[in-house]
């Protein structure tokens, strides 16, 4: 056991190290350049597409609803905890790397979204299957010819065992645990409850999980915004401050140990990547399902992810921890966070400490709440698409009863090596992604000209 622990815990520094993060980096650069930093040149119009009405083309969802998918298995967990970690890991500077994650992460969304779209297929059940497993064997094979569904395969294998575990069994603990140490509920009865509700779901399909998305997320991020703004502003004299923390410590370590490449830039990447999910492969797949005309036009909409996701409902969390008393740096650079606080607790303790009567708390612990159950549905979506390409409908129709059981489990077991293997194959869910979305770029770059002569000309 200790062996296989081991190599997990290699996986794992691999596949959130420097070589990747590298690759990422590389990608986001030629993404962004390519198409010309079409994820804020277009702004606007994605965000026009993203509330149209009218919507012609082939798909089981609306592309509103597709969006809401993919941001209910972001938004939370990454956001919440993901930013606080990052944060006592690596410094007030982490923050920075995680914007510039999010500033290329729109480029390689968009580009995932277009080669979802474009490489779709119809399943025997009349669903949209597609994504990076799709992209990553009929695109390439179509474009360099041979035969590439290892790499597809490779993908959703991947895919499919992270889904246990970050996706599944790691929510629904966290639910638990919160009802536990919050209304004193036992954690059987909490993973009964939930696995119950995520059944009624998952039964429906995407359109059933988009449905509840859809309502689920505007919602609790409207909340948690307002919730967020409030403090900034009722504390707007610490604004400055927490910027010159966030900007000053961007390019040293001298806030953390650990030096500026092995804390700051790698917590601020990995955990903007955690928070976004850019370049990881697993939004496409609900991008994939959306009814659209074009694929440029889904890509667009899905490059909005990541600045609503870290941008700005990162930044909010970031803030608020910066400007309440729980973070200090002294003279000497180092900084201090009140009683080692980290993830999710140094978040709550923040805004409980900013908004009165336990109201922070409260924002806090409903939201973790309501995302880790959106995200329970969305990753069941994920790992159900990965194993329908690796086994075919039939096996995969199953997949949803597997699913409710784990939910169940995951609330009552203690998960550390569930976590630390999940968190590997997320990861490494990356590699396979990245190498065909650079070998592709040329695809997505005449798509997106095709699509601007049409609809720009001068």
């Amino acid at each position: 056991m200790q062996a296989i622990e081991k190599a997990v815990a290699a996986a794992g520094s691999f596949a959130w190290g420097p070589v990747i993060i590298t690759i990422l980096f590389v990608a986001g650069i030629i993404l962004t350049v390519g198409t010309k930093i079409v994820q804020y040149r277009r702004i606007g119009k994605a965000f026009k597409y993203l509330f149209a009405k009218d919507v012609k083309g082939e798909g089981d969802i609306n592309p509103f609803a597709a969006l809401m998918t993919t941001l209910s298995a972001t938004i939370g967990t990454g956001n919440i905890g993901g930013v606080a970690t990052a944060i006592a890991a690596g410094g007030p500077g982490a923050v920075f790397w995680m914007w510039v994650t999010a500033v290329f992460g729109g480029a390689i969304k968009f580009a995932e979204a277009v080669l979802a779209v474009r490489y779709r297929t119809t399943d025997e059940f009349g669903e949209k299957s597609g994504g990076p497993m799709y992209y990553a064997s009929v695109g390439m094979e179509e474009r360099y010819g041979g035969n590439w569904k290892w790499l597809g395969w490779l993908f959703a294998l991947f895919a499919f065992v992270a889904s246990f575990g970050i996706g599944n069994m790691v929510q629904s603990n966290a639910i638990a645990d919160v009802m536990d140490s919050s209304l004193g509920i036992p954690t059987w009865i909490s993973g009964l409850v939930v696995a119950v509700l995520v059944g009624l779901v998952v039964i429906g399909g995407i359109k059933r999980i988009a449905r509840v998305a859809e309502k689920i997320v505007p919602f609790m991020a409207v909340i948690y915004v307002l919730g967020s703004l409030f403090v900034i502003f009722a504390n707007i004299e610490f604004l400055p401050r927490a910027f010159g923390w966030i900007f000053g410590n961007a390019f040293n370590g001298r806030a953390v140990a650990g030096g500026f490449l092995g804390s700051v830039v790698r917590f601020g990447v990995a955990r903007g990547v955690f928070s976004n999910e850019a370049g990881l492969g697993s939004a496409p797949i609900a991008h994939a399902a959306s009814r659209t005309e074009d694929p440029v036009r889904q890509g667009l909409i899905a490059s909005l992810g990541s600045f609503l996701d870290t941008i700005v409902v990162c930044t909010m969390t970031a803030l608020v921890i910066f400007i309440s008393p729980v973070i200090k740096i002294g003279p000497d650079g180092m900084m201090n966070v009140l009683n080692n606080l980290d993830g999710a607790s140094l978040t709550s303790t923040a805004y409980n400490m900013a908004l009165p009567g336990g109201f922070g708390q409260l924002i806090v612990s409903f939201g973790l709440l309501l995302f880790a159950f959106t995200t329970i549905l969305t990753w069941y979506y994920y790992g159900y698409k990965s194993l329908e390409f690796i086994t075919g409908e039939k096996i995969a129709a199953y997949y949803k009863y597997v699913w409710v059981v784990l939910v169940f489990v995951g609330a009552i077991a203690s998960l550390g090596f569930v976590w630390n293997l999940s968190d590997a194959f997320n990861g490494l869910m990356i590699l396979p992604n990245l190498i065909a979305l650079i070998a592709l770029s040329g695809v997505v770059f005449k798509m997106l000209r095709e699509y601007e002569e049409k609809y720009y000309k001068k």
